[in-house]
This record gives structure tokens, C-alpha cells and sequence, in this order.
């Protein structure tokens, strides 16, 4: 990488740094992009040109945190659907836990009303990639055999829902919620024992052991 390539990748990691430090202490209108700049310690024009709008910054910060760490949506191949779903549940788990994911949920609980392009946002970038990939990937394994015709949105929103519910919710609202990480993996796993009993085909090979 070139010294100019690294230093305007070091100027919007900076600004996007300050943004989200401020979106989240003061909230998404209160915060100003002039402010931003101030706050990154770069000028207005470097941050217009790289970020011109609000929103794209806050598309930055979305972006930023629903692929952190270059963690992305897996897709495993059909044949253990066990295995598969404890693969899935883990990433999902992983996300929605991350450090500052629920404070961007707070920030746009608190702001869409006003801004509901926020929580599209937030949805299509986020949760939607790993529901469509879910769904992806439950159609292969109905094909393959190992899952019964259902309705495969329904099954693929539940199954995140239980994780969701269990590992992301009560840390939103609760300030002091704490799960260990074999808490969280016994919520993946008992997500996974209920798809399995709703969904797999009787004939699908789903080991239950580790």
C-alpha cells in the first residue's frame, strides 16, 4: 500500500472512530459532521469528500460493525446440518455480541423514529445478510433431503431469533447482563436442538454430541 493510500485509510479510520463515539454519547441528530471533523482532527473537506452525508457515515459505522475483524456470513455445504447450524449460530452469536453493538442498537432504537433510514440500515447490512444466508443454505439441505418442506424465512428467523433473544436482547436492556461463553454456546446449541426438532428430516444424520 502506497504512503497517500494509507494515510486517507488512516483519515476515515479516524473519522469513523470520532462519529461513533459521538453518535453514540449524544445520539445521530444531535451530532454535527462539522463536529466530527473536529472531533477526527481533520477538515471539513476531507471528511465531505470521503463521507458526504450523514448517513454515509453512519453506513460506515454499520458496515464497520456488522463485518468486524473481516468476519463474514459462512455458508457451509449441505450434509450436517448439526454441524452447520452450530457453525451459523456461532457467527451470529459472535456479532451480536461484539464490543458496541448494543450501543448502535440503542442509537438507532432512540433515532428512527426520526431517522428511519437507520434502522433499514442497520437491518439490510446487517441481520438480513445473515437471514438470506440462512435461508441459502436451508433450501440446500431441503434439497439435499436432510430437511422437510417448510417454509424456509420462518425456520431461519426463528432460528436467530432464539440466539438473539437469549444472547442480545436482555444486553440491551439490561446494562449489567452478562453471559460466559459457555453460556452463550449452550444458547446457540439449544437454537440448534429445537430447529433439528422442528425441521430435520427423520432420516438426516444430526449427531447430537460435540
Amino acid at each position: 500500500m502506497g504512503y497517500q493510500q494509507r494515510v486517507k485509510e488512516e483519515k476515515a479510520a479516524a473519522i469513523v472512530e470520532a462519529a461513533t463515539q459521538l453518535f453514540f454519547e449524544d445520539g445521530y441528530e444531535r451530532t454535527s459532521l462539522a463536529r466530527v471533523a473536529r472531533t477526527a482532527d481533520v477538515s471539513t473537506a476531507t471528511l465531505f469528500k470521503r463521507f458526504p452525508t450523514k448517513a454515509a457515515l453512519f453506513e460506515a459505522i454499520v458496515r464497520h460493525y456488522w463485518t468486524l475483524e473481516g468476519r463474514r456470513h459462512i455458508s457451509p455445504e449441505p450434509g450436517d446440518l448439526r454441524a452447520a447450524l452450530r457453525q451459523i449460530g456461532g457467527e451470529y452469536a459472535a456479532l451480536l455480541t461484539t464490543p458496541g453493538m448494543t450501543s448502535l442498537f440503542r442509537t438507532v432504537i432512540a433515532e428512527t423514529s426520526r431517522f428511519p433510514e437507520l434502522g433499514q440500515m442497520n437491518f439490510d447490512l446487517g441481520k438480513r445478510n445473515f437471514l438470506e444466508g440462512l435461508c441459502s443454505y436451508l433450501r440446500s439441505e431441503q434439497e439435499a433431503g436432510t430437511l422437510v418442506p417448510c417454509a424456509v424465512e420462518t425456520a431461519a428467523t426463528q432460528f436467530l431469533g432464539m440466539i438473539s433473544g437469549q444472547i442480545f436482547w436482555p444486553r440491551l436492556l439490561l446494562t449489567e447482563f452478562v453471559l460466559s461463553d459457555s453460556e452463550t454456546d449452550t444458547a446457540v446449541e439449544e437454537a440448534v436442538n429445537t430447529l433439528l426438532a422442528r425441521y430435520a428430516s427423520p432420516t438426516a444424520q444430526t449427531p447430537r454430541a460435540r
